[in-house]
């Protein structure tokens, strides 16, 4: 029997003591009846919500959204663009467990009438983005359960094989969602912070007069988890207007890389939900709800098409992609300007040494005390002059730095400034020059810097990429 509203609120100064309530109005979102709730107003103009379990399984519920709402901290809040309920306290209203937050101004949209296009869709993908980005130490401190991609795969596996033996699952249900989970791509993802099960009701608004509706608090953090963020886009399926808007912004605010199974498996995890409710259900030994499951997987399974649940694009490349990407590489994208190490200090056949010139060439690479020497310019130049060929071909006649091998130019797909195909560029030349008649290093350039680190590596990398693509070429 629901209890009134009255009723309700006089509990919440068993959880906040000291408050004083001056009035109270019911809450309701037309659920599934299992919670009493009921709106507390204070004195102070504050409003908080009480809910009140109705059964064992809604206390659990109730339970761990006071553990998920605590394990929101104020810097993870800080984090987010939305609110999330604050945890105000505990109590009891006879044997019932009850659960009293703050009240999210805002009003619901039901998934069907969220249109396309900017505003609420939009906006709802920006907010999941935004909850799939905070840290998962959020959960992990907490307690909560953390899930890798192989335990999500499992945890489906164990559902689809509990649902079919109730019986109540039509065969080719079955054989669809069994195919999925042995399917290998679908679960190759990055496991984010996810509320495990959000729903259209779980997105309060405000309008806004030119962006329209915004997404402003959302509601339901009981599932709060580490786990497959395909789990809170499943409710997208009864939203035909919104989805791919609501997809498209959240693939553009996400910071992860692309997971092209990410609709796959939300497609999935929505089919999922009707056998969860039918094994709930079972569990129950409640028939009225094995029989509503059993209704609806039958429905299902009548509307389906012939696709299966498959990844339809996915990524197919390796080295020859990305060396077709080099070779797209307009010549003129190499940077004139040179972030190499050039210091006295370094011995350079230390850091760089081709026998294959050495051989050709008949000189030695310079060594630091030949940068001080005046005959070392000479000796340089001879040695290019010695082969016979012109000074771009034989390198730096000023240094003596033979020609070095080309190597595939990583500069536009790493973002790293800088590359050995500069080294006959008039800036390096001139660089080169500088450090020469300098004299001296500071005495601090005999540990490398940072950027002299970050460069070596970056040479090392291109030696590597252009040795493993020559012997794969074989």
């Amino acid at each position: 029997m629901a209890r009134s509203p009255f009723t309700l609120v006089a509990a919440v100064t068993a959880a906040l003591p000291g408050a004083e309530v001056v009035g109270a109005r019911a809450l309701t979102s037309n659920g599934d009846g299992r919670f009493d709730s009921a709106i507390a107003t204070l004195a102070d103009g504050r409003e908080l919500v009480i809910r009140v379990a109705e059964d064992d399984v809604a206390a659990r519920e109730l339970a761990e959204e006071s553990l998920a709402l605590r394990a929101l901290t104020a810097g993870a809040r800080e984090m987010l663009p939305f609110q999330a309920p604050t945890y105000i306290g505990e109590t009891r209203v006879g044997e019932a467990r009850a659960l009293v937050t703050d009240l999210l101004p805002g009003f619901l949209i039901d998934a069907v009438h969220i249109p396309a296009g900017r505003g609420a869709a939009h906006s709802i993908g920006e907010a999941i983005a935004a909850l799939h980005a905070l840290p998962t130490s959020v959960v992990r401190a907490a307690g909560l359960t953390a899930r890798d991609a192989d335990g999500v795969r499992t945890e489906i596996q164990q559902l689809i094989d509990r649902a079919a033996s109730t019986g109540r699952v039509p065969a080719r249900l079955t054989a669809r969602w069994r195919d999925a989970a042995t399917d290998d791509d679908l679960w190759r993802f990055e496991t984010t912070v996810t509320l495990a099960g959000l729903q259209a009701q779980s997105f309060l608004f405000e309008d806004d007069p030119q962006d329209g509706p915004q997404v402003t608090g959302v509601l339901g953090w009981r599932g709060l988890t580490v786990g497959d963020p395909a789990e809170d886009l499943g409710w997208l399926s009864g939203a035909p207007d919104a989805a791919d808007d609501v997809h498209g912004a959240y693939v553009a605010a996400a910071s992860r890389a692309a997971d092209d199974a990410l609709r796959v498996r939300a497609r999935l995890h929505a089919e999922l939900e009707f056998a969860r409710w039918l094994v709930h259900g079972h569990d129950l030994r409640r028939p009225d709800i094995v029989d509503d499951a059993a209704a609806l997987l039958e429905s299902l399974a009548d509307g389906l098409r012939s696709d299966d649940l498959r990844v339809v694009a996915a990524y197919t490349g390796g080295v020859d992609s990305a060396l077709d990407v080099l070779d797209r590489t307009p010549s003129t994208a190499a940077t004139a300007i040179d972030t190499s190490m050039q210091t006295d200090a370094y011995r350079r056949e230390d850091l760089w040494h081709d026998d294959d010139v050495d051989d050709a060439g008949g000189e030695d690479v310079a060594t630091d005390d030949a940068a001080t020497d005046p005959d070392a310019e000479e000796i340089g130049e001879g040695g290019a002059a010695a082969t016979g060929a012109a000074p771009s071909d034989a390198g730096d006649a000023r240094t003596g730095q033979p020609w070095e091998a080309p190597t595939q130019d990583l500069t536009d797909i790493s973002g790293t400034r800088g590359s050995a195909h500069s080294a006959t560029t008039p800036e390096r030349a001139d660089a080169v020059k500088r450090a020469e008649t300098s004299g001296h290093a500071d005495a601090e350039s005999e540990q490398p810097s940072d950027i002299d680190s970050a460069e070596e590596a970056q040479r090392a990398a291109r030696a590597a990429l252009q040795r493993w693509t020559s012997s794969s070429s074989e």
